[in-house]
């Protein structure tokens, strides 16, 4: 197991954020409480200059955290050097206090996929896997959380759940956790993963969690995608309030990626994930609470 790495700020309070999008860049621009954006770390081409609206948000405080999707780590080779150095420099010229990226693979071959797709949970994956995040956080200028991902089918022969395959990742890289609790949900209902998304809560280091995502996805023939194309359903804002009264949130992010809300939607449904924060803030703090756990 590696120590907590000491780049991180055990304090880090981030506070309530969304993915940015140039859609969305005049809402997010006018709402008034906004700790954290989080960009597409591959829209960003060096030597471009930062967008306008995000050098204003960064002129106010706003954390700006890049998310990737293309360094691979879960597949057969190596990192591609190129990709880090320019996560490496995109993170430098945001001021970033972290990075994220996926527990997955996205090429193989020289063939791009197109999607997320999960590794097989052997611990020969979870090997090759743990070598590629700690060759990647020997480059990067800044902490690396790594997300937990939806899938839709389970490898065969699996040899660890995925609470297990998460958490020992974590222990063997000193990675942080970005959890994604629209995720655990979607595994859940089509059951994959662990399936008693509280029971994963309960598995998983939350002791190393960085921040969480939060998003709506659409059931379609019996099986939920995580689109982020609607509103953030009942069920995730449960969730997220359940892990509100076991862990302190650094941050939450909601991902909006299609079909975008008017301004006033937005605002409601950013509310409604800070209400269900607080919800579970007051239950965690609460002495007859802490008295029955």
């Amino acid at each position: 197991m590696l120590t907590r790495d000491p780049r991180f700020p055990g304090d880090l309070n981030l506070g309530l954020g969304i993915g940015w999008r140039p859609e969305l860049a005049l809402a997010i621009d006018r709402y008034p409480s906004l700790g954290f954006i989080e960009v597409i770390a591959e829209d960003f081409d060096h030597g471009v200059p930062i967008p306008a609206p995000i050098e204003r948000l960064m002129g106010r405080g706003v954390n700006v955290v890049p998310h990737g999707l293309s360094l691979s780590l879960a597949g057969a080779e190596r990192p591609d050097r190129s990709r880090l150095k320019s996560l490496r420099k995109l993170a430098a010229r945001l001021g970033s206090p972290l990075v994220s990226e996926h527990i997955a693979f996205v090429r193989a071959g020289g063939i791009e996929s197109g999607h997320l797709l999960p590794p097989p949970r052997t611990r020969e994956a979870l090997d090759v896997l743990v070598a590629n995040v700690l060759e990647a956080q020997d480059v990067l200028p800044v902490p690396l959380a790594l997300e937990n991902i939806s899938t839709l089918v389970e490898w065969p022969d699996a040899e660890m759940t995925e609470s297990e395959f998460v958490t020992e990742l974590l222990d063997r890289t000193g990675a942080w956790l970005l959890l994604d609790v629209a995720n655990v949900h979607a595994n859940a209902r089509n059951k994959v993963g662990d399936g008693d998304p509280t029971g994963f809560f309960d598995r998983i280091p939350l002791d190393r969690l960085a921040y969480v995502h939060v998003a709506g996805g659409i059931e379609r023939e019996g099986l939920y995608h995580d689109t982020h194309t609607f509103p953030t359903p009942g069920p995730v804002l449960a969730l997220l309030e359940q892990l509100a009264t076991r862990v302190r949130i650094p941050g939450v992010l909601l991902e909006r990626d299609d079909r975008f809300p008017s301004d006033t939607e937005l605002y409601n449904e950013l509310q409604a994930i800070a209400d269900a924060v607080s919800r579970g803030n007051a239950l965690r703090n609460s002495p007859r609470f802490q008295g029955s756990r």
